[in-house]
């Protein structure tokens, strides 16, 4: 981040510390910005040498917050965002459901008035503008109390994903849960940095048509698209309709539209309310029902279905990149079963095992799996599993996770050339972290589990050493944490009215 998105980005938060006093969560703060920041870009746009069209209606323009004052602008800002929401396209999309949660009118017109105002945000790039947002976005999920974390994915993984994955120009990218729209973005951005000149009619195609996302809470949903629109990705004319994001579950909806590439993190989470069914085996348990043609297995796990449900959305020359919790890779019955199929349908070529301490949601240990529709021809029979796990500590905090961290990953991936790709493991490194397993090893395992490691795990050794012992307690803490999310899914599944419904109509994830 430039140090001017970093400047900007500790003017708006240290209000935020103020506002907090009144009970205002980071999550309302910036909800409200999102807000703020749309109506006063779009004044901007409005003004010379820009002379745009602004699709707010005057009568609920930025103008119109600033000439008001106290209880009547707080009064007139429930109004202004009550209308935006009954609007069509993006704006019906940001302000949709939105309402005022600044209790103190004072401190609202410090906030317009003071620091929004005086901010010409139209004269920063589009750089300075979303990296600031990102920031705002990163803080937010910092605040572990509030749980947004489980909608923001660690920058530097997305990074690294896309980076090995390299979308390519007039490509399709889909996140079917995008949460802020971290991979959509990072796509964007290696886009344009790797084809800087591009024609009018691509330029188009990158911002209207190449990235679509899916997000089940709505103010997540307007998150992403400011987070989006500050890139310049999305529809600014009246006559451009497709929205490059919606509020959707996307496991009980069935898609009409293929992709290039997938890359998403689903929420964790093992239980689903739903159950998943396939057209060849219908279910009979309790609870809510999609059937979905295509399906391999019927299950309610939410992580394997959205395995199922991203190979779904794949074209036949399709790429995917997956961040899953250990469970996919070693559950039996369902797991098993979809694994299997995983492997019979898709190169299933790359798996990263990711550290312990980088996701907001605790206790969760995840990986990333990387796989692509088989091509005619493929005799790849090898699954390359990195580990960035074992004997390695980070922090949210105190020691978070950097992009150099996953140098060594990026480059043994080989993302141009498979074939180029070396161990970095021997009987001579036994401490090498990159090692392939054919798939007949593979299938001789129990389960047929993916959940593989080869490095010895210093913290159970030499427990006479304080720094070891600290570490493992934190480690055990993680699993006592887990367990503990399993019981309250359990006990949340035994409250729930036993009933049955079934869905058979899906909405379209395209446009």
């Amino acid at each position: 981040m430039s140090k001017e998105a970093s400047a900007l980005v500790q003017r708006l938060w240290n209000y935020c510390n103020l506002l907090r006093d009144d009970g205002l969560s980071y999550g309302d703060y910036v909800e409200q910005l999102t807000y703020l920041l749309f109506l006063k870009m779009s004044h901007e746009q409005s003004l010379p040498p820009n002379n745009k069209p602004s699709p707010i209606p005057e009568e609920y323009s930025w103008q119109s917050l600033l000439e008001k004052k106290n209880g009547a602008l707080d009064q007139h800002y429930r109004t202004v965002l009550e209308k935006l929401g009954e609007q069509q396209g993006m704006l019906g999309l940001i302000f949709n459901k939105a309402t005022n949660k600044i209790q103190d009118p004072a401190k609202l017109q410090h906030l317009i008035h003071e620091l929004i105002n005086r901010e010409q945000w139209n004269s920063l790039t589009n750089d300075v503008k979303g990296d600031a947002y990102e920031g705002l976005l990163e803080r937010n999920a910092q605040d572990t109390k509030s749980g947004a974390g489980q909608y923001f994915t660690t920058r530097s993984v997305v990074q690294a994903i896309v980076e090995v994955i390299r979308p390519q120009l007039g490509e399709t990218i889909c996140d079917p849960a995008c949460g802020t729209g971290g991979f959509l973005l990072e796509s964007h951005r290696f886009i344009e940095k790797h084809n800087p000149k591009q024609s009018k009619k691509q330029k188009q195609h990158l911002r209207l048509k190449a990235l679509r996302g899916v997000e089940l809470v709505a103010s997540v949903t307007r998150l992403c698209a400011m987070n989006l629109l500050l890139h310049a990705i999305g529809p600014v004319n009246e006559d451009e309709t497709e929205l490059p994001v919606k509020t959707a579950n996307s496991l009980s909806e069935k898609s009409v539209q293929t992709f290039d590439i997938v890359l998403t993190n689903p929420p964790f989470g093992k239980k689903s309310s739903i159950t998943i069914t396939s057209d060849e085996d219908e279910d009979d348990k309790n609870g809510l029902t999609v059937v979905r043609d295509g399906d391999w297995i019927s299950t309610n796990n939410k992580q394997l279905n959205f395995v199922q449900h991203v190979t779904s959305l794949l074209s036949k020359t399709g790429r995917a990149a997956v961040v899953i919790p250990d469970n996919v890779l070693f559950e039996g019955g369902a797991g098993e079963s979809i694994r299997r199929k995983l492997l019979e349908e898709c190169d299933v070529h790359t798996l990263l095992r990711l550290p312990t301490g980088i996701f907001y949601a605790q206790g969760v240990k995840a990986n990333v799996l990387f796989f692509e529709r088989k091509q005619k021809g493929n005799t790849n029979k090898k699954l390359w599993i990195y580990d960035l796990r074992t004997n390695l500590h980070f922090t949210l905090r105190t020691n978070p996770l950097k992009s150099s961290d996953l140098d060594e990953f990026v480059d043994c991936y080989k993302a141009n050339d498979h074939k180029l790709r070396k161990a970095t493991w021997s009987e001579s490194n036994q401490n090498g972290r990159w090692r392939a397993y054919s798939y007949d090893e593979i299938l001789q395992r129990d389960k047929l589990s993916l959940d593989i490691f080869w490095l010895r795990d210093e913290s159970l050794e030499a427990m006479g050493n304080g720094t070891s012992l600290e570490v493992l307690a934190a480690e055990i803490i993680v699993d006592l944490r887990s367990a503990l999310a399993g019981f309250e899914e359990l006990q949340n599944d035994l409250s729930k009215p036993k009933k049955k419904k079934r869905l058979n109509s899906f909405a379209a994830l395209g446009a």
